[in-house]
């Protein structure tokens, strides 16, 4: 992959690379949208080799167009072809009207959408492109709806139709794409929220737009990926010892919840940490480290147990398995105002909501539960426009704020970050647990807090994608611990 395919862009700045590509790049729209159109049907072919069938639902407008370009290549390679259009044809515009002229000439045949599909080997939706903001009704709802019940696969032209190309929410009904080839720039509706139900395999097509399109759009989000372990996690000097890889304090534990912060007390050993130590509640703490006695365990009764120890630690994670009592409060107030690289999750988070503070040196770890909370709203405002929850709360908290979910989001002041990796597995008690872990280890050896949160959370789905190769019922987060070595060892 290049620089420019790790790079997400909004519905807006994807418009104008288009602008910019046609007027200031001399690209003609209708050479942009054959190229679309070449890109889908190789990518037809390339998952679907056996089909010779298939049926084309084309909009009113530029992703119209890009339908009938693949239905006209589909017909000279000798394929059955039916084209169901919804909307006036003679309404197209320019390049879409030409399009359809020119599948026409080829021999084929547009037909009014009638409320039935044809039984076919694939389908093609090419009814909404990234403008549609509006909820979807009418024959356009009743067309996505069959598209969603035939048994035959989907292809999704750009985006799923109904999709919302910058929040990934769908806008009342949206088609379930078994592959979606986007074009010019990756939206960020395709990365989070409802996305990844609706857009199967994703396939990015620049279609040879230059270089000097893309300088003109700054942009700053982008995509993680195996680039960002790599950039993160060089090879060690021969010469290493445990004291050039930091020392991480993981803290939590109440009484009956032993088991979350020894999780993150591994994830940090995982991920390189040269030392870890635990401070959790007396109870269980001289049981915590038997069958893990790398880590160091210290009982901790009250908030001044813990001073000694913050004076020997580079990074520390507060949260897993915390509760929030009175105990757990005073080691919040201790570990929040310590001056190291610091990670929040689970009850820490529900702590601070209720006496918010903002800071520079720590990575909150948010579900969209914990997130709403912060915020003061409800869960389904956090899932109806995940990217701008992350950013409000990375304005309000202050740091690097990572909301956790299927696709994740990691914003920081001046960027934003899509976790493309993860699986339905990861919905298991945990999982949180480990990537707290991950991430505190890994601010320990000497990363930021945007690099650190960035390579914890694709590494963590990178080993979770591992461990679920024999099936995500029943993943467990220790299964994920597992796999963390091979995944920090790109």
């Amino acid at each position: 992959m290049t620089a420019i395919s790790h790079r997400v862009y909004s519905a807006a700045q994807v418009r104008e690379l288009d602008r910019v590509a046609i007027q200031e790049c001399g690209i003609p729209g209708f050479t942009l949208m054959s190229r679309a159109g070449q890109a889908t049907f190789d990518a037809m072919q390339q998952h679907w080799s056996e089909a010779r069938s298939v049926c084309v639902l084309c909009g009113g407008g530029n992703n119209g167009g890009d339908g009938f370009i693949i239905a006209r290549l589909a017909l000279q390679a000798g394929w059955q072809v039916t084209v169901l259009a919804l909307g006036d044809i003679l309404r197209l515009g320019d390049d879409a009207q030409r399009a359809c002229a020119e599948f026409q000439m080829a021999g084929g045949r547009v037909r009014p959408f009638d409320g039935e599909l044809p039984p076919v080997d694939l389908l093609v939706d090419a009814l909404f492109g990234t403008g549609l903001t509006r909820t979807v009704e009418g024959i356009h709802a009743t067309a996505i709806s069959l598209l969603n019940q035939h048994a035959a696969p989907v292809v999704a032209v750009d985006i799923p139709s109904g999709l919302h190309a910058d929040t990934g929410k769908v806008c009342g009904c949206a088609v379930k794409a078994d592959l979606t080839v986007t074009f010019i720039g990756m939206k960020a509706g395709l990365l989070t929220g409802d996305a990844r139900d609706y857009c199967g395999q994703l396939h990015f097509a620049r279609l040879d737009v230059p270089d000097e399109a893309y300088a003109n759009i700054p942009g700053n989000m982008h995509l993680l990926g195996l680039h960002t372990l790599q950039a993160n996690l060089p090879p060690r000097h021969r010469t290493a010892h445990k004291g050039h890889f930091g020392h991480t304090l993981l803290v939590g534990g109440a009484p009956g919840m032993s088991g979350a912060i020894r999780l993150a007390g591994e994830a940090a050993l995982r991920v390189g940490s040269g030392l870890v130590s635990i401070a959790t509640h007396q109870d269980h703490a001289a049981m915590l480290n038997l069958t893990r006695p790398e880590l160091m365990v210290h009982p901790v009764e009250s908030p001044v147990h813990l001073r000694s120890l913050l004076q020997k630690m580079d990074a520390l994670g507060i949260g897993p398995g915390m509760a929030q009592t009175a105990w757990s409060r005073g080691l919040l107030t201790m570990v929040q105002n310590a001056e190291m690289p610091k990670v929040l999750d689970a009850d820490a988070l529900n702590l601070l909501a209720q006496t918010p503070v903002k800071r520079d040196d720590w990575v909150l770890t948010p579900h969209p539960g914990e997130a709403a909370h912060l915020l003061g709203c409800e869960t389904a405002q956090v899932e109806q426009d995940r990217p701008s929850a992350a950013r409000r709360l990375q304005q309000q908290y202050g740091g690097v704020v990572v909301l956790k979910g299927a696709g994740t989001v990691i914003a920081s002041a001046d960027s934003m970050a899509f976790c493309p990796a993860g699986n339905p597995g990861m919905a298991s008690g945990g999982m949180g647990d480990v990537l707290t872990g991950i991430i505190a280890g890994l601010l320990a050896q000497g990363l930021g807090l945007q690099a650190a949160a960035e390579t914890g959370v694709y590494a963590h789905a990178r080993a979770s994608d591992q461990a679920a190769a024999s099936g995500e019922r029943g993943l467990l987060a220790s299964d994920v611990l597992t796999c963390l070595r091979e995944a920090v060892n790109p």
